[in-house]
């Protein structure tokens, strides 16, 4: 059986459904196909990739998309990183700058709970009256042709489009029909580490066990634990560990020996999760994958967003803001032809795409496993926590002058390439500066700030000091 339709997007997680919405509200009949059942029905997946990030790079999408008011009342705001060592002492490093975010909040980034955020984005689409999700649809197949796709289904059915957006995800079904194509390159890697996730619900008092306005991290070398808050007043916290080896997954078999491994590195916590050992239990060990592929695009007929094309590691927030970019990037392409380009317009409408947002996938990717091995192992470091400081008072008194790597990367619209090459310049100024041999005694005099603002001066362009 072949229907006749106008776009398909393979995969109905939250890019998915935000590209089916940007399209939608241009005017297109839109049919989105994914493999899984309807999580209205049966279910969020538990214990797995629950807590997002959301930053500004996110918010400027849903806002092309019209769906900010409904996504800010599942958000909560955070505003600091909190670090917790091992003899119990917390230490506070702010975001962003005060009353320059967005909501009247401080420069912050937002917790957000995934089934419900994917939930609200799926509904506005179906809202629009021209989506229609398809659920237990996993493809096999698609085959381009002179007048369109035809998208082939793994129980038989066959459904005609015109163009193909493959959102579904690191081990995309789209990704993998395009690499039996000449001249595709792919790559994919495993983090040595895994994650599993444990709740803290609230406390006795029904209010949240420890500070909601902050991501709390405990740094620990080689792995770490983190925890974000969600609206109802819980957290869910993370392990991140290696596989194997000391401190390693393999050296937890089962819930006795996590809660003594626990008790070891993060004495703190237990006490606040009285379901320890049943979320330890039914919980799955999860993988990191990052994948790179070229290009992201087929011809003028198939398209890759998100993970599917960019896979990278969860520690910069950014996996679903830099695809929330790819679908407003798209959507402003698309805009530059009135909403609706003509046939001949999509082979460079896609090239551009690619060209566009592939090398900022490859670098969102460096990025954020740069940050892994900065929050597990440099938050614990004295010297690190001093370099933050200096830095932060750089930043409150010069803010057009010098701008940390992090606000690139999570406040402005920046290019993810254009922050990352600025990070290695400020890097380079603030290695001079921490070398100075009064740095320990006199870190925030006006001869160090004076240095730094010079080096700055000569070496940023002006583009980061506006």
């Amino acid at each position: 059986m072949s229907e006749e339709r106008g776009m398909a997007v393979v995969g109905a997680g939250l890019v998915g459904s935000l590209m089916a919405l940007l399209l939608a509200n241009r005017g297109h009949k839109v049919d989105v196909y994914e493999r899984r059942s309807d999580p209205r029905k049966v279910g969020d997946a538990a214990g797995r990739s629950i807590n997002l990030a959301l930053s500004e790079r996110g918010w400027r999408a849903l806002e092309l998309a019209g769906a900010v008011d409904a996504v800010r009342s599942i958000a909560m705001p955070v505003k600091a990183r909190c670090m917790h060592a091992l003899d119990g002492k917390l230490t506070y490093q702010p975001y962003g700058l005060p009353n320059q975010g967005r909501f009247g909040h401080d420069q912050c980034i937002y917790s957000v709970a995934r089934g419900p955020l994917n939930r609200i984005l799926m509904e506005a689409a179906e809202a629009t009256g021209r989506v229609n999700v398809h659920f237990e649809h996993p493809l096999s197949d698609f085959r381009s042709h002179a007048n369109g796709l035809d998208l082939s289904f793994t129980d038989g059915h066959v459904a005609h489009h015109q163009r193909l957006f493959g959102t579904d995800g690191a081990f995309s079904a789209v990704r993998q029909r395009m690499m039996k194509k000449d001249r595709f390159d792919f790559s994919q890697s495993y983090l040595a580490h895994g994650y599993k996730e444990v709740a803290m619900p609230p406390n006795g008092n029904g209010d949240f066990a420890i500070d909601p306005e902050a991501l709390h991290i405990w740094p620990r070398g080689h792995f770490m634990l983190m925890a974000l808050p969600n609206p109802d007043k819980t957290f869910t916290c993370t392990l991140f560990a290696p596989f194997e080896g000391p401190q390693g997954f393999s050296e937890i078999p089962d819930a006795a020996a996590a809660r003594t491994y626990f008790e070891t590195h993060f004495p703190d916590v237990l006490d606040a999760v009285p379901n320890f050992d049943h979320d330890w239990e039914e919980n799955p060990t999860s993988s990191l994958v990052m994948t790179r592929c070229a290009p992201w695009h087929q011809g003028d007929r198939v398209v890759l967003m998100g993970d599917a094309a960019h896979a990278i590691v969860p520690f910069y927030g950014q996996g679903m803001n830099s695809g929330f970019e790819d679908a407003r990037v798209m959507a402003d392409l698309m805009d530059a032809h009135d909403g609706s380009p003509q046939e001949d317009d999509w082979q460079g409408l896609l090239t551009d795409f690619t060209r566009l947002r592939k090398e900022n996938g490859d670098a969102i990717g460096d990025l954020a496993l740069r940050n892994f091995i900065e929050m597990r192992d440099s938050t614990g470091d004295p010297k690190f926590l001093l370099q933050k400081r200096i830095e932060r008072r750089l930043t409150d008194r010069h803010p057009d002058v010098w701008k940390p790597l992090y606000s690139m990367v999570t406040f402005s619209h920046l290019p993810y390439s254009d922050a990352m090459a600025f990070g290695r310049i400020q890097d380079g100024i603030m290695a001079e500066v921490m070398n100075r041999p009064d740095i320990d005694a006199q870190w925030d005099s006006d001869a160090v700030e004076a240095h730094a603002l010079k080096l700055a001066a000569e070496r940023l362009p002006t583009s980061v000091q506006s």
